[in-house]
């Protein structure tokens, strides 16, 4: 039972402090994050470009406490989509967004994060792209649902992110997936209480696959966020299944991980979308990534011991 402490650590100063000044931790952190600024991340998405291979791009940070810096995150992001205009690659990359990151829990947060994130939604469109609304703990989906009906009114392409460990995934997805949206469904990476999330991995496990037959069968766009095979072939049976042709869906996984996969699904023929991350403050992030799969863990622990 790993995964929970390591989510209570992703929230600890003192061990962000620790993590941050291991030895071992810049090469670790480099598997999982594309580079710490713009100028980082732009060849990388070239190259996964190149490779048939699409990109989601997040600019990592998520515990801002003032609304300066939600207004920097907003620029962060505007840069970003500048940056691909100049290269043309606004078809090939599209941006994911925590609402947290653009003041969601600041006083007067959601109007706060509705105004932060609609003209990055505005600028992703006039470069051919959009955006999608990432999944956070359980208190903050309603105003990111919310946020996201809104900006579908002007913006239908803009997706949100939907976890299967949630009791009340399910009924999100038929709502979703009858509205025709854009859905990213993932297992869930926070620390949710039993009464509001399945704690049994096999469970969770069932539950992502009745998920993945409701958007399936719906009018919408599907996004598979997984890396697990079990999971990536059954979303190729449903998808066969409810008669999907290969661009009426794609697969997502993380930048860093399962790369040969990543390459086998896009020389299929098969949309395959890389998530990618880069920013300064990838502490959170690169904790979820640990406390997803205990081999990340292990894999750190021995940097650490090889490289002190």
């Amino acid at each position: 039972m790993l995964g929970p402490v390591i989510l209570a650590a992703s929230r600890s100063d003192k061990m962000r402090r620790f993590v941050s000044a291991a030895p071992g931790t810049k090469q670790v952190v480099a598997r999982f994050i594309a580079g710490e600024s713009v100028d980082d991340v732009v060849p990388i998405v070239q190259e996964l470009s190149d490779r048939g291979l699409e990109v989601t791009l997040d600019v990592v940070g998520e515990d801002i406490t003032t609304v300066e810096q939600s207004h920097a995150a907003r620029d962060a992001y505007l840069e970003l989509i500048g940056r691909l205009k100049e290269l043309g690659l606004g078809e090939r990359a599209e941006m994911s967004v925590k609402l947290s990151m653009f003041g969601q829990s600041l006083e007067n947060g959601h109007e706060l994060a509705l105004a932060n994130v609609r003209p990055v939604v505005e600028a992703a469109a006039e470069i051919g792209t959009t955006v999608t609304l990432d999944a956070e703990d359980h208190t903050t989906l309603d105003s990111m649902f919310a946020i996201h009906e809104e900006l579908r009114k002007t913006h239908p392409q803009t997706g949100c992110v939907i976890q299967a460990y949630l009791f009340r995934t399910e009924d999100d997805a038929r709502r979703l997936a009858a509205n025709g949206s854009r859905v990213r469904i993932v297992k869930g990476a926070y620390k949710e209480p039993a009464s509001v999330a399945i704690q049994d991995k096999p469970e969770i496990d069932k539950a992502y696959v009745r998920i993945m037959k409701i958007l399936m069968d719906g009018e919408g766009y599907p996004m598979i966020g997984s890396h697990d095979p079990r999971l990536i072939a059954v979303g190729q049976e449903l998808a066969r299944r409810a008669g999907r042709k290969l661009d009426e869906y794609e697969f997502q996984m993380l930048y860093g991980i399962r790369s040969e996969e990543q390459h086998r699904l896009a020389a299929e023929g098969h949309r395959m979308r890389v998530y990618t991350a880069y920013g300064t403050d990838w502490y959170g992030y690169f904790m979820r990534r640990l406390a997803e799969k205990p081999a990340n863990l292990l894999f750190f622990v021995r940097s650490i011991l090889t490289k002190g």
